[in-house]
């Protein structure tokens, strides 16, 4: 009996908080970040009173999409015991007990939801719909061909509207466009890279979409959104309202720059960005997980980093 018991100790893993805090997928928390582009781009950025209600949205959608991560790892769990890389996530290698991850995913759900209620009626109805869309696609959509990358797409544009309602700032309608084109050119392009990276390894357990996905739909698919996301960014950038410099820089600017639209000048950063992750999802087959691809490239991390500061500079420095 003393032997049983343990061995049985032996066989239980210990609970770390490293593991749990893994399963939160704390580097998917970068999507969220999405919900500050209506301040970031209506100037209010710097504003207190409209930052700090937009920080705590931000705070409300990790908890949520932590919370979604954890039923969706708990639900592919089988599978990503099987998979060359998912294997090691601390649920699918039995780290993390399956009653703590749901357990804990419940609590990070209410929690949000609650939190969102008092500080706007319109963010729990937002956030409700996001919670919906999520659990939808963890049990149903990921394995239906092209609903899959749509319930993603449609996720990226929930956020943009809880950061934009929650102060009620108005939001471009060419921006909402962007951010959908962008969201649904990193889910073709996760695809694809899953595709090739399961395809070189002759993987026995792959997505369901992935044994239907034809490659060539999914690289047209790819170049057309590479192509709607710079069309709609260049056109949000033409619509958006003209910014007038400081005095002592237009003495030096031509005249035709008199009424600009100076955020068109980080339309090519955004076409070298585009164009670096088409790079990186052909070439090297590095997009099956989009924020690993952003912190690990350095070029494309600059690129991304260079238009937030030209963004900044042009909306809030060059302005008087």
């Amino acid at each position: 009996m003393p032997v049983l018991l343990v061995n049985l100790r032996r066989k239980t893993p210990k609970l770390s908080i490293v593991d749990i805090f893994i399963s939160l997928r704390p580097g998917q928390w970068l999507k969220n970040l999405v919900v500050f582009a209506a301040i970031i781009f209506s100037r209010e950025f710097f504003i207190p009173e409209r930052f700090t209600p937009v920080l705590y949205t931000f705070l409300i959608f990790c908890a949520a999409s932590s919370a979604m991560y954890l039923i969706n790892d708990l639900v592919d769990r089988e599978q990503d015991m099987l998979h060359l890389f998912k294997k090691r996530r601390p649920i699918a290698a039995g780290k993390v007990p399956t009653v703590y991850a749901l357990s804990l995913a419940l609590i990070l759900s209410g929690l949000a939801l609650v939190f969102s209620f008092q500080l706007s009626g319109y963010l729990f109805f937002i956030l409700a719909a996001y919670i919906v869309v999520q659990l939808l696609y963890s049990f149903w959509f990921k394995n239906i061909i092209i609903l899959d990358t749509l319930a993603i797409a449609f996720s990226f544009m929930l956020r943009v509207f809880a950061g934009s309602l929650v102060v009620l700032v108005p939001l471009s309608s060419w921006l909402i466009l962007t951010t959908m084109m962008l969201a649904l050119l990193l889910a073709v392009g996760k695809r694809r890279s899953e595709l090739t990276i399961l395809s070189a390894n002759q993987s026995p357990i792959r997505r369901k979409t992935l044994l239907v996905y034809p490659k060539p739909l999914l690289d047209g698919l790819v170049f057309m959104m590479a192509t709607a996301t710079l069309i709609t960014y260049s056109l949000f950038t033409f619509n958006s309202p003209e910014i007038t410099g400081r005095q002592f820089l237009a003495i030096y600017l031509p005249k035709t720059l008199s009424s600009p639209k100076l955020l068109m000048a980080t339309i090519p950063l955004v076409v070298y960005g585009v164009f670096r992750y088409l790079y990186l999802i052909f070439e090297k087959s590095e997009g099956e997980s989009p924020e690993k691809v952003l912190l690990s490239d350095a070029p494309l991390f600059s690129s991304v980093a260079g238009w937030l500061a030209a963004v900044f500079f042009l909306l809030y420095c060059f302005t008087p």
